[in-house]
């Protein structure tokens, strides 16, 4: 089969790859970038460990083939960092626990974020509705949920 050429932005940097027209952007990710952060739990779309955004879309990349992201920009968890300084959604999971596995972790961090850059001073019904799609059978959401509520505090109070 013959292999297609992509260019696109990945965590602000353009990216040229060449992938199978059947290959997801998952497998992309992780099988030919070294993107590890995404994981794929279901394969469906149900899980939301593979979360991705896409031109700031949240998006399922188990669900997207990997020629789609030409000309698109894409952000994965590895991209949330500011270099070695975590971005500090991701200093409170650390601080309140809100991840155990880590199989979930990446995604539903990438999906907070996004709810963050959205709405920086959601409800706790909005953070619960904005992550419903990312699954966790380790934490219980409430750590995850006191988490993103307390970084957009700390975030609006910081700017």
């Amino acid at each position: 089969m013959k292999k297609i050429h992509v260019t696109t932005k990945i965590n602000g940097d353009t990216v040229e790859f060449l992938c199978d027209p059947r290959e997801t952007l998952l497998d992309v990710l992780r099988d030919r970038l070294g993107l590890t952060g995404a994981k794929e739990g279901c394969g469906t779309g149900d899980c939301g460990a593979c979360s991705v955004t896409v031109d700031g879309r949240l998006t399922c990349s188990c669900l997207m083939l990997g020629v789609e992201a030409e000309g698109h920009e894409i952000g994965t968890v590895e991209g949330i960092a500011d270099g070695e300084e975590l971005h500090p959604l991701q200093k409170k999971f650390i601080e309140y626990a809100a991840l155990q596995c880590g199989i979930c972790t990446p995604g539903i961090l990438v999906a907070a974020k996004n709810l963050l850059e959205r709405n920086p001073d959601p409800t706790e019904e909005e953070v619960r509705y904005w992550l419903a799609g990312n699954l966790c059978r380790c934490t219980g959401y409430d750590k995850i949920i006191r988490a993103v509520l307390d970084t957009a505090a700390e975030m609006r109070e910081a700017s």
